[in-house]
């Protein structure tokens, strides 16, 4: 039986039994969360919105790594219409 907050059905469809959250709890925020929208992007309704969520998070990391002066408020601008992580 599933749970919709703890073992949503999409949370354990991977081939490999592995929940998510098992391997990004050992990452950065950012680095998870591109994780965890690739690794979904086929077990939900839009994989091209997954996929953009996920780049979002690659740009922000690699902002963060290598513009750290860049603020909080260009990284929202430079958001996917509509994108609130």
């Amino acid at each position: 039986m599933s749970d919709p907050v703890d073992h949503p059905p999409h949370y354990t469809q991977h081939p490999s039994g592995v929940e998510c959250i098992q391997v990004i709890e050992h990452m950065g925020f950012c680095l998870g969360n591109a994780v965890k929208y690739i690794r979904r992007a086929d077990l939900k309704n839009d994989a091209i919105e997954d996929l953009k969520k996920a780049r979002w998070y690659l740009d922000r990391e690699i902002a963060l790594r290598t513009k750290p002066q860049q603020t909080l408020a260009q990284v929202r601008a430079s958001r996917p219409h509509g994108f609130t992580p």
